[in-house]
């Protein structure tokens, strides 16, 4: 069974914003498609309060894992928009409980 991730951080969304759609462009559409090539099934970016979150769904934790430890594009990228701490990583298994769409 698949699960969810949520990587939130302190950051500037308007930089995340800026980089995505210009100089990181490129480095960020291969880290995704790096991404879906190891386990990567749903991927999105969100913002709030000064936070960046990213919302991923992957076949396994450990996909995952491998992929974000072997990734330094990732910190790379965190350190261009502003991140101001660790990222702090969550994982939650999917309930099927008969209400999903």
């Amino acid at each position: 069974m698949s699960v969810y991730i949520s990587l939130r951080v302190k950051g500037d969304p308007a930089k995340l914003e800026e980089l995505a759609k210009g100089d990181w462009q490129d480095r960020i559409l291969a880290i995704a498609e790096r991404g879906k090539s190891m386990g990567a099934i749903h991927h999105r970016f969100a913002v709030g309060d000064g936070d960046i979150v990213v919302i991923d769904e992957w076949e396994s934790r450990e996909q995952f894992e491998r992929f974000f430890e072997s990734t330094p594009d990732i910190a790379q990228f965190m350190q261009a928009v502003g991140a101001q701490s660790e990222p702090q990583i969550s994982f939650y298994e999917p309930l099927e409980v008969g209400d999903e769409f």
